[in-house]
């Protein structure tokens, strides 16, 4: 156990927020599926191939501050031998990992879920500081379907709270800052209306919480969805509104002392995701009292998508992902500073 170092998590929460976070922690299941569209099988050194192809791409440290791995991920090394955490360190860029097991049913909840992983936490928090991650990423999942009934339940609400709570603290009781990542689902034929209420009672749960458990606050990066109307639902609303949207219910609900805020992309392509986030950062560079944190972006598929695809389990194709890694790279990150 280590002794909290409130200094060394707000200087690791202001580094990752820096730029933009890319979450290269996709599970084996999840990447085994991400190639499979592709036609790859996924293996250990495939997996390890990929992800080097991303971590090593030229430039990437202008536009990346932040990359969470996976447990398999954070073990393996590039090609000349280095440990990914330390090549990415060398390269200023920050190593992170993912702490969640995955997200499991509650019993006689239909859609509701909540979040394994704290059996073993702190003493896999320790191992993975000593591995090099500085901060971590926990994960849980809220559905709304059907849009009439009560899902997202309470009980759901309550319980991920909790655990989100626990898992923070634990966090930061080893020096690690934690990104606490409530995601309500996109897919469903919810309103943008219904979208807004409920992330907003999610997030008003996980900051009560929170703040039960006593988790400094300054030393921690939110996570969450932004409000859009589900995927099912015949009214679409324009980037602008989902916007102001997106940013009344975090005006309601998270703190200011909380640094930053770094979006998950939500299976949005990575062209709405990208202006999503730019007109985000417009509205709040013309109001930063009403929205002082830092917004950036964590995205997964929105970031790599179209470099996975492009690279296609071959060698010879490498540069060109890269290339069109980098490319989307920059597009985020300039939306992360409104332009």
């Amino acid at each position: 156990m280590y002794t909290m170092n409130t200094h060394e998590l707000e200087q690791t929460a202001t580094a990752i927020l820096s730029k933009t976070i890319l979450a290269a922690d996709e599970s084996t299941g999840t990447i085994a599926k991400r190639f499979s569209s592709i036609g790859v099988t996924s293996t250990p050194e495939i997996n390890r191939q990929y992800r080097q192809l991303l971590f090593t791409s030229p430039g990437i440290e202008q536009y990346v501050s932040g990359i969470i791995l996976y447990d398999e991920t954070i073990r393996q090394k590039t090609d000349s031998g280095i440990p990914f955490p330390e090549y990415l360190t060398g390269n200023g860029i920050v190593p992170g990992i993912k702490v969640d097991t995955g997200a499991q049913q509650i019993p006689g909840k239909k859609t509701d879920t909540y979040t394994e992983g704290l059996d073993g936490l702190s003493e896999r928090l320790y191992e993975y500081y000593r591995l090099g991650a500085r901060f971590a990423k926990w994960r849980a999942v809220y559905t709304i379907h059907p849009p009439t009934s009560t899902y997202p339940s309470d009980i759901a609400i309550q319980r991920n709270a909790h655990d989100l709570a626990l898992y923070a603290l634990l966090c930061q009781q080893h020096n690690i800052v934690p990104i606490v990542e409530p995601e309500v689902l996109m897919e469903g034929n919810h309103s943008f209306e219904q979208y807004a209420e409920v992330t907003k009672n999610v997030l008003t749960a996980v900051f009560t919480y929170l703040n039960e458990y006593g988790v400094d606050m300054t030393g921690m990066v939110l996570k969450p969805n932004m409000v859009t109307s589900g995927t099912g639902n015949n009214r679409q609303m324009s980037v602008e509104q989902v916007a102001q949207k997106t940013l009344d219910v975090l005006k309601n609900t998270v703190p200011s002392t909380v640094p930053g805020i770094a979006f998950l992309s939500g299976g949005q392509s990575p062209d709405l995701a990208t202006e999503h986030l730019a007109a985000i950062n417009m509205i709040r560079n013309t109001d930063t009292q009403s929205y002082p944190w830092r917004i950036t972006a964590s995205y997964g598929r929105a970031l790599q998508g179209e470099a996975l695809e492009a690279w296609g389990g071959k060698k010879e194709n490498t540069e060109k992902a890269q290339k069109i890694f980098i490319d989307r790279a920059e597009k985020v990150y300039k939306a992360s500073l409104g332009t």
